[in-house]
């Protein structure tokens, strides 16, 4: 049965499918083998509803439309303003800004490809006109935006969360450390680019000019604070969250920048619907192919195979590492993290891991694989907002993922730099 399963979704992703058709059809043939038919139907709707029952899942939408918002509006601007005015006259620094832009605007919306968006767009002309290589450029821009998924809010933290019932208040907080930690490592290796290559350098802003950009970048930094701070100090839920920011983030383009019309919103509406639909749809589809493949104990049958349960808890991770990188490589992060987290859970209870640390885990395996070749979500953002050849978005990849695979490996060695303000916020 797993053999038909998994030929199915392979051919019909080959030919082209949406992978809500694949993950449906693999599932509907599950079914039908293990029940001998279709007389039992409703059991399979049922599951699907399930997946999108759990009322975590209101975050996802609410976090998808205040992106929206600010990137048609002045937020992700006025921050890449304020790391400009700091950091963009020393050497390296305007890819050390694009990146850290990139990071604070992941802080504020939870997207990787809304950040792609709101800060490739305009920043990369500058690094082009600085002396940046293109390759260079578009590498950075999508693995930098790919600290979205560690960064609170993250829309793939969110999902896991409530596929494996870990808090999600605490995998939010356990992200911080990590995303910070790779913002430092591809600040790092700009420097040493821009060095290198002898890119010149910004000229430096006055402090004048740094306190208006401060000043200017006042409102929107209040995302995060409302995020973080809401979730650490127990005032917000994470849904809760996420429906302040959308208060905020209405608040700040309509009525404080005035930005936005009333005519706008039916265009932002419709976006954040369409994406709303497309994840949730996946959600509910993934999650009737998890209830299969569980009711069958395939995961068990697979770990055992594999002797992952034997591996203790360094090889189960390593394990788990490899296993959502190689897929993200090929499939969407979040139907990678609804497939693949109930496969690897009896090995994760088994040797009592921490479901936090799994959880940061996978998110930046999900990060990596997101931005690798040859099918990585990012990538296609990238193709489809440059209008650049696949090859060219593509060439520079190899440093920042070698660079975040080193992240892994750290965060294997030293679980504390995810868990530290975990256990400080919560313990």
């Amino acid at each position: 049965m797993t053999t038909i399963m998994v030929t199915t979704m392979i051919v019909l992703l080959l030919l082209g499918f949406p992978m809500m058709i694949p993950l449906i059809t693999a599932s509907a043939i599950g079914f039908f083998m293990m029940f001998n038919g279709f007389g039992q139907m409703e059991t399979l709707i049922q599951q699907m509803m399930a997946g999108i029952r759990p009322a975590s899942l209101i975050a996802v939408p609410m976090f998808i439309l205040a992106a929206d918002i600010m990137t048609r509006g002045q937020s992700a601007s006025r921050l890449i303003d304020m790391v400009m005015s700091f950091i963009g006259h020393v050497k390296g620094g305007l890819a050390v800004s694009t990146a850290a832009s990139c990071t604070l605007f992941g802080a504020v919306s939870g997207s990787t490809q809304a950040t792609v968006v709101a800060v490739g767009s305009p920043l990369r002309p500058r690094m082009l006109k600085a002396g940046y290589s293109d390759s260079f450029t578009l590498a950075l821009i999508i693995n930098s935006s790919d600290i979205a998924f560690l960064i609170p809010p993250s829309i793939g933290m969110i999902i896991y969360g409530v596929i494996s019932g870990t808090s999600i208040g605490e995998l939010f907080i356990a992200g911080i450390g990590p995303g910070l930690m790779i913002l430092m490592m591809f600040a790092a290796y700009s420097m040493i680019y821009a060095t290198v290559k002898n890119v010149p350098t910004e000229p430096k802003a006055t402090w004048g000019e740094r306190g208006r950009a401060v000043r200017m970048a006042l409102w929107p930094l209040g995302f995060p604070v409302i995020i973080v701070g809401g979730i650490y100090g127990g005032i917000f839920s994470p849904t809760e969250a996420a429906a302040a920011c959308v208060l905020y983030a209405v608040f700040l383009e309509f009525l404080v920048f005035r930005s936005l019309k009333v005519n706008d919103i039916y265009a932002i509406a419709k976006s954040t619907g369409l994406i709303t639909a497309v994840v949730f749809i996946l959600v509910a589809v993934g999650n009737s192919f998890s209830w299969i493949i569980s009711f069958a104990q395939i995961p068990q049958a697979i770990l055992e195979a594999v002797g992952v349960n034997e591996a203790g808890p360094t090889g189960v991770l390593i394990a788990i590492c490899i296993a959502f990188f190689v897929a993200c490589m090929f499939v969407d992060p979040i139907v990678v993290i609804l497939v693949l987290t109930p496969i690897f859970a009896p090995a994760i209870a088994s040797t009592g891991l921490d479901p936090v640390l799994v959880g940061i885990l996978i998110t930046l395996q999900v990060a990596i694989g997101s931005a690798t070749p040859p099918f990585g979500c990012d990538i296609f953002t990238a193709i489809a907002i440059f209008k650049r050849p696949y090859w060219d978005v593509i060439k520079g990849t190899p440093p920042f993922i070698f660079m975040l695979i080193l992240a892994a490996v750290l965060l294997i060695m030293f679980p504390q730099i995810a868990l530290f303000l975990r256990d400080v916020a919560f313990g």
